[in-house]
C-alpha cells in the first residue's frame, strides 16, 4: 500500500491508515507538550485572551486531562512524544522538572523531558535532569524572555552540547516576535557552543531560509516542523518554496522532524500531517521526517 491509496489524512481517525501506508511502526512527535494541570489551565487561558505574545484567536482543541490526550496520541499511533514544559520566570523550572520527568516515568511512549532558565542553579539542577535521565529539553526564549547568550547559561548549553542531549528551542519570531527571538541570537548561541544538539521549533518561523541556513552549517541542529504547513500557521508567514527542495535534503539528511504542538493546537492534529504529505517531499522524506530521523535521534525501537 502506497500512501497515495490512504491519502493524506482529513481527520484524526485517519492517522494510522497514514503512516501504516509509508510501512511506518507509528509516528515519533518531538513537540507536544503536557504540563502540571494547573499551569496548563493558566495557559490555555493565555490562549482563550489571545494573549501579547499570541496576538489573535487561538481556540484550543485538546482540551483534554492528561489520560485522555494520552490516549488519544496512541489512538494516532505516536509511538513517542515529549512533554514540554517551559518556565515564564525565575524558580519555576526545577519543580517542572520534577513534574514532566515523573509524568514520563508513569507513561510509556513519553520521552523524559526537562526545561531550564536563567537563574542561579541552573546548571546544577539541569545536571540532576540528566542524571535522572532527561532526553530532551524545551527552552521558549519569546516567552521566557531572556537572549539564549545569557551569561547565567552558559555552563547549562555546554553541559547539554557535552551530553548530546538535544534541546527545543522555540527561537522564531512566530507567533510575536521579542528582542531575544530570530536567527541573529540563536546564531551568536551557536557560534559559542557549536557542538549544541539543537532543534529549532516551529522551522524558525518566520525566518526559514536563515533558520535552514544554521541547520546545514551546525552539524547537530536540527528542526521541527511544529504547525508549519497548516492553514493557520501560514497567516504568519509561508514557507518559501524555493526552500522546499533544501528542506527536503535537510530531511533526508536526519535534520527535520514531525512536531505538532498538541494539544495546543487550533486544528485537528491530522492537518499536520496532511501539510507535509501535500508538500509531495517524497515517501522517504515523509518517512523519515515523521519517524526515522527521531527514531535515530533518540534511538527508537521499531517495535
Amino acid at each position: 500500500m502506497r500512501p497515495d491509496d490512504a491519502g493524506p489524512p482529513a481527520e484524526d481517525a485517519a492517522v494510522p491508515a497514514f503512516w501504516q501506508a509509508l510501512g511506518l511502526p507509528g509516528i515519533a512527535d518531538v513537540h507536544t507538550h503536557f504540563l502540571p494541570p494547573r499551569l496548563l489551565r493558566k495557559v490555555w487561558a493565555y490562549f482563550d485572551a489571545a494573549g501579547p505574545l499570541v496576538g489573535r484567536e487561538w481556540p484550543i482543541r485538546y482540551r483534554w486531562d492528561d489520560a485522555a490526550r494520552v490516549a488519544h496520541l496512541r489512538r494516532l499511533g505516536v509511538r513517542a512524544f515529549t512533554a514540554l514544559a517551559y518556565p515564564h520566570r525565575p524558580g519555576m523550572a526545577e519543580s517542572l522538572n520534577r513534574w514532566t520527568l515523573e509524568f514520563a516515568a508513569r507513561t510509556p511512549g513519553c520521552l523524559p523531558s526537562a526545561t531550564f532558565f536563567p537563574e542561579p542553579g541552573a546548571a546544577g539542577y539541569v545536571d540532576q535532569a540528566l542524571r535522572t535521565g532527561a532526553r530532551v529539553f524545551k527552552v521558549h526564549l519569546q516567552v521566557g524572555g531572556f537572549p539564549p547568550t545569557d551569561p547565567a547559561l552558559d555552563a547549562v548549553w555546554g553541559l547539554l552540547a557535552d551530553a548530546g542531549v538535544p534541546v527545543v528551542v522555540h527561537a522564531g519570531h512566530a507567533p510575536v516576535g521579542t528582542d531575544h527571538t530570530g536567527p541573529a541570537p540563536f546564531a551568536a548561541l551557536l557560534a559559542r557552543h557549536p557542538g549544541l544538539a539543537a532543534i529549532v521549533a516551529h522551522l524558525g518561523a518566520p525566518d526559514y531560509a536563515a533558520f535552514l541556513d544554521l541547520a546545514g552549517a551546525y552539524e547537530r541542529v536540527r528542526l521541527d516542523t511544529t504547525m508549519a504547513f497548516t492553514s493557520f500557521f501560514d497567516r504568519f508567514e509561508q514557507f518559501p518554496a524555493a526552500e522546499l527542495p533544501r528542506l527536503r535534503e535537510l530531511g533526508l539528511a536526519g535534520k527535520v522532524l514531525l512536531g505538532s504542538d498538541f494539544p495546543n493546537i487550533p486544528y485537528p492534529y491530522a492537518e499536520q500531517l496532511t501539510g507535509l504529505a501535500g508538500l509531495d517531499l517524497g515517501e522517504d522524506w515523509l518517512r523519515a521526517v515523521c519517524w526515522g530521523n527521531a527514531a535515530a535521534l533518540f534511538g527508537l525501537a521499531a517495535d
